[in-house]
């Protein structure tokens, strides 16, 4: 019987999940939430299993995934931070300066880049490794396989991992559940459309297994939640292809999907990008 097991962090801003992993011997941690003041929170969760944190895996290159990492390599000096690819990597590093030009880390200064103008910044180069190995192994037993080759869809480079022993898919930002999907800038028609295959080969792998899978963003569910996110993106088409106006689009999508979060942000967002590309389209 596997030792591993899974205890799910909730972050407010975002709807952002944080994971981590135990084998009663050391922990892992994927993904790290939104700002420093949630890491510390899932800091002191970590301190308080009394084991030691190995792994700091980040699966993708969006904020909301990665700016809590300079609080727990700090609180955690021995934890190495790895993502699978160097162009994961490359995404976060590109990501940060590009928040750091336009204000975005003024409330995170310890994540704007390591320069010689900011000798004390967040040194990506250096601190983020590179895993390039098709599993990622607790120390003391217990594995995660770890899967790259996705097509762009919510992010450039998107990370899922599987864990045998749970039969659970840790999908990342392939799956929401109950929280609007971004669908903004960087996400054209053509990565939505590499996003529903991207779903349908998921469903088809796991779905009918039994296998539990745990979004990037809301609650772990069963493997409907494929067929729920593609009814989300295929809804989202419609539509910004029916929609004469921004509002008009706000206000359809909040009738499809009362209850989801973050319409005012994420909706607002996406919408506001998806009906800038049709206008430009048409003039």
């Amino acid at each position: 019987m596997s030792k591993l097991q899974v205890e799910v962090f909730k972050g407010n801003e975002a709807s952002v999940n944080s994971y981590l992993f135990s084998n009663g011997e050391s922990l892992m941690v994927m993904d790290v939430l939104r700002n420093s003041d949630e890491a510390r929170k899932l800091a002191d969760v970590i301190k308080a299993k009394g084991l030691p944190l190995t792994t700091i895996f980040i699966t993708h290159g969006h904020p909301d995934h990665y700016i809590g990492m300079d609080v727990l390599k700090k609180e955690f000096p021995e934890a190495e931070i790895l993502v699978a690819t160097k162009e994961v990597k490359e995404d976060i590093i590109g990501f940060s300066h590009w928040m750091e030009s336009v204000g975005w880390l003024e409330n995170e200064p310890n994540l704007k880049p390591k320069s010689e103008d900011n000798p004390e910044g967040f040194d990506y180069e250096n601190q983020i490794k590179v895993l390039n190995s098709p599993t990622l192994k607790l120390k003391g037993g217990g594995e995660l396989e770890v899967m790259t080759n996705h097509l762009a869809a919510e992010a450039e480079h998107l990370t899922t991992l599987y864990a045998r022993d749970l039969n659970a898919l840790f999908s990342s930002d392939f799956c929401y559940n109950g929280v609007h999907l971004w669908l903004g800038q960087g996400v054209d028609d053509h990565h939505i459309a590499n996003w529903k295959f991207e779903l349908q080969q998921l469903k088809e792998k796991y779905g009918g297994t039994n296998t539990r899978i745990y979004p990037g963003h809301g609650p772990d569910a069963d493997s409907q939640l494929f067929d729920l996110v593609l009814g989300y993106l295929e809804d989202f088409e419609a539509t910004i292809n029916t929609s004469d106006t921004k509002e008009e689009a706000m206000e359809k999508m909040k009738t499809l999907y009362p209850a989801w979060d973050l319409a005012d942000f994420l909706l607002f967002y996406s919408v506001d990008y998806h009906m800038g590309l049709k206008e430009s389209a048409t003039t």
